[in-house]
């Protein structure tokens, strides 16, 4: 084809323009992989302060006693002993439990036979009795006890087989108070049988 400019040369065989030349992009620098994740592991707990817990309203703050402080009755071991027995023919002084009172303060006791009271070493005055009918109060006997130092003072108490008689406390062994006179009174009424029965045999031969 023809031009205004003249004709154009054949290009068919003339090499296509060569593309811009573009330099490649920097290498990237990788990054470093993140670290791996920290288990959680909980720390000790911090200490807790002692609290002492709430009193009560009303209430009296209960004393505190040191561990070498003495108890007021005493070290283990120390004090008094009461083993009290009665005449196996008083069966029935089996369902009344004795009274012991050591300087004045009745203890507890759980029946009879040994009863152990905490006293500290020293003199302390003892006294046991039995409840009853009549006298209401059987066998009333005192005495005191020296206790010494890291040991308990044996006592034996008896109660007596005559109800008004006294009874027999201190240290073992003590008798039975009373025996002769329930001898007697027993045996008075087969005595008086025995004279009427002379005296009527008497009658007879006469």
């Amino acid at each position: 084809m023809n031009t205004p400019q003249g004709p154009q040369p054949y290009r068919h065989n003339q090499p296509p323009p060569s593309p811009q030349y573009r330099q490649p992009p920097p290498p990237q620098r990788p990054y470093p992989p993140p670290p791996p994740p920290q288990q959680y592991r909980p720390g000790p707990p911090p200490p807790q302060q002692y609290r002492p817990p709430p009193q009560q309203y009303g209430q009296p703050p209960a004393p505190q006693h040191p561990a070498h402080q003495p108890t007021p009755y005493g070290q283990p071991g120390e004090g008094i002993v009461i083993n009290t027995q009665f005449f196996p023919l008083a069966w029935l002084l089996f369902f009344f439990k004795p009274k012991i009172a050591v300087d004045g303060q009745e203890v507890p006791v759980s029946g009879w036979g040994r009863t152990h009271v905490p006293a500290r070493p020293g003199q302390h005055h003892v006294h046991v009795h039995v409840p009853y009918f009549l006298p209401p109060k059987l066998g009333p006997a005192d005495t005191t006890a020296d206790v010494r130092p890291g040991q308990a003072a044996e006592l034996e108490y008896k109660a007596p087989l005559w109800s008004f008689s006294a009874g027999s406390l201190g240290v073992g062994p003590q008798k039975y108070n009373g025996v002769g006179i329930t001898i007697a009174i027993v045996l008075i009424p087969f005595v008086l049988l025995f004279l009427l029965f002379v005296l009527m045999f008497v009658v007879a031969a006469i």
